[in-house]
């Protein structure tokens, strides 16, 4: 149906590659509904040419923080405060119903079935079922919600710091009014999750219809070597992703893609994650290259730039730089 729509969110261009990828994941299954991605304005040009490309709409938004700093802070994952910003798909009067999907999961078959469920319907989260995960959610469009979604922000913060304790407390009958509303875990299976109950996963995994790589390190923090078709992780984070999801993500965005990217990159040098390490020093020569040189300031601005605390300590105002000041001055 024409007024009914996949939504997903993107803020930089890293959730950026994942949207491209969930966008993919969802045509090779033949779904019948509009695509529709959020993307906030930093966002690069030739990564926005490409989800043009894939998405139905590209909606440039305004990347709402929660200003919770201390929940976000106990949480370690200061980042989650712009998922706020998912609270836009309320605005998206133009669809009679939606599905929101995170940019961080893969779509493993035909899932149009959900737009048969209810708002708020989602499936429950894997660290505290009572409380359902925001990373997949059936809803209606409504200005009116969205309005009552930002009081509710105003007044009551978030118990999380993120959209997920929003959501909950706002939708708070998840748990016990219907369980119609409570989708299946194959909808939003956590990879973190199958090493918590892998007896379960054996039981159930085959059925898995969607995939979310949850935890800081995402699909597209990892490499991946075409030739033998395998993901390279950090070592210092050891990966809790499972292989054959992980292997299955980066083999759409290497196949689909990529192509598209370097298309719309053309000669502009960029790293996709694919490169073998002759060509990452390549890129990163012609990055260097390409460059421009760094304005000159005057040594009043600099000053200012200390008094404020904004040295550049990476530059100018380097250690080696300054002890190379004070030797000449000393001699």
């Amino acid at each position: 149906m024409a007024d009914q729509a996949f939504v997903t969110l993107a803020t930089n261009d890293n959730y950026a590659k994942g949207a491209m990828v969930l966008a993919q994941s969802l045509r090779n299954h033949n779904t019948s509904k509009k695509l529709v991605v959020l993307i906030g304005t930093h966002v690069a040009d030739p990564v926005r040419q490409v989800l043009n490309r894939l998405y139905d709409e590209v909606l440039v938004v305004d990347v709402l923080d929660s200003g919770d700093t201390a929940h976000l802070s106990m949480m370690k994952r200061p980042e989650l405060g712009v998922t706020f910003t998912k609270l836009h798909c309320w605005t998206l009067t133009q669809y009679s119903k939606c599905v929101f999907m995170d940019a961080d999961t893969l779509v493993l078959a035909n899932i149009d079935e959900l737009f048969e469920r209810e708002e708020l319907s989602a499936a429950p989260d894997p660290g505290w079922p009572d409380c359902f995960n925001s990373g997949v959610f059936v809803f209606r469009p409504s200005k009116e919600v969205y309005g009552k979604l930002l009081t509710h922000c105003e007044e009551k913060g978030s118990f999380d710091g993120g959209d997920q304790g929003v959501l909950n407390s706002y939708f708070n009958t998840w748990a016990t009014e219907d369980i119609s509303k409570h989708l299946p875990f194959i909808y939003n299976l956590s990879s973190i999750a199958i090493y918590s109950y892998l007896p379960a996963f054996k039981q159930y995994g085959k059925e898995a219809k969607v995939v979310h790589f949850l935890g800081k390190i995402k699909p597209w923090n990892y490499t991946y070597d075409s030739k033998n078709k395998s993901v390279k992780g950090q070592s210092q984070d050891p990966s809790t992703l499972h292989p054959n999801y992980l292997l299955q993500w980066w083999e759409l965005f290497s196949s689909s893609v990529v192509p598209m990217m370097k298309e719309s990159y053309g000669n502009q040098p960029f790293l996709t994650g694919c490169e073998s390490v002759e060509e990452v020093h390549e890129i990163a020569s012609k990055v260097h290259s390409q460059a421009p040189l760094p304005p000159q300031i005057s040594s009043k601005e600099r000053q200012q730039q200390w008094e404020q605390g904004q040295a550049d300590y990476m530059g100018m105002d380097s250690f080696d730089n300054i002890q190379r000041k004070l030797d000449s001055f000393l001699k």
